[in-house]
């Protein structure tokens, strides 16, 4: 019983602290919300409650919040990056404490650290693979980059006229490594989108993107919406891929393949353009909501407003 009590007690402490934190970082008083923060993380270290795994997320973003702040302090950066960690422990599908963790990496330029963190969530197995895909998509969006680079520039990229029409013809660069650079970016980037799109089962898209944006409740909106923007996202870097593969077989004369190429590039996009809009149907249902119920809300307040006079 007594061991019950101090739980409680340390719960109904953690919640005054998280409500404190709360309007002190409303308030942007983010020094004063840290250390409420902190002392509602104390009281349950392992986030064991609501409240532990709460204070340990809202810690990290106040961190987080700091560090926007005052970008010459990389200390405040780093450790945002160790709060977001104890909170992914807690829940290792927090998609948000990832991703805030994989922007503040970019931010100090720890290139390296940023693909292992990426990769080893890409290869983390246990957890849902959705956010596996994520993981994957950044990493191919990288390699998509890098082949663009090469690509889309005024010495790969010449404008000539055929049949009274402009278009754009590419050709090799001068230096036969960036070719090769071109070669490695574009296998491994089609790789790894690949393995992401191999994951659309799993994740269970074709039953999400069945859906009727009338009848589905806030929170069904929400889920699908969040499970099919990492696979929209997905598909068009695979469009991507096969229009890079596409430039590097017209500038290596294997005609027959940049034009199968380009056929397999259209047929991705549609594939992407069809998850597309149901992404869209979903946004502008949720839009909608949201208009109705703050026109609600304000119809109410004018209401209590003019009945108080």
């Amino acid at each position: 019983m007594s061991g019950a009590s101090c739980t409680y007690y340390n719960r109904v402490l953690a919640r005054k602290n998280l409500v404190d934190g709360s309007k002190a970082y409303k308030d942007r008083k983010f020094a004063e919300a840290e250390q409420l923060f902190r002392n509602a993380v104390s009281r349950d270290p392992d986030g064991q409650t609501v409240e532990g795994k709460t204070a340990q997320l809202f810690l990290a973003r106040t961190i987080h919040s700091e560090y926007i702040g005052n970008r010459q302090r990389p200390e405040l950066a780093q450790a945002a990056i160790d709060e977001y960690k104890k909170s992914l422990k807690v829940d290792p599908n927090d998609q948000a404490s990832y991703k805030a963790i994989a922007s503040l990496m970019e931010n100090l330029q720890k290139n390296d650290e940023w693909l292992q963190w990426v990769t080893q969530r890409a290869n983390d197995q246990s957890i849902k693979p959705e956010n596996r895909a994520e993981a994957l998509v950044s990493l191919a969006a990288k390699k998509n980059t890098c082949a663009n680079d090469i690509t889309d520039t005024e010495k790969t990229k010449k404008t000539i006229t055929q049949n009274g029409k402009q278009i754009f013809q590419f050709v090799k660069p001068d230096n036969p490594a960036e070719l090769n650079t071109l070669r490695t970016c574009i296998n491994e980037g089609t790789t790894i989108i690949d393995q992401a799109l191999a994951l659309e089962g799993q994740a269970g898209v074709d039953a999400a993107k069945n859906i009727d944006v009338k009848k589905a409740s806030d929170e069904d909106l929400r889920k699908r919406g969040d499970l099919l923007r990492v696979f929209e996202s997905a598909r068009s870097y695979k469009a991507s891929l096969l229009i890079q593969a596409m430039r590097l077989a017209e500038m290596e004369g294997r005609n027959a393949d940049r034009d199968q190429l380009k056929a397999q590039a259209d047929t991705a996009k549609a594939s992407f353009l069809e998850l597309s809009d149901v992404v869209k149907a979903i946004q502008n249902e949720t839009d909608d909501r949201t208009a109705a119920k703050e026109a609600a809300e304000s119809a109410n307040a004018n209401a209590n407003a003019n009945s108080a006079k």
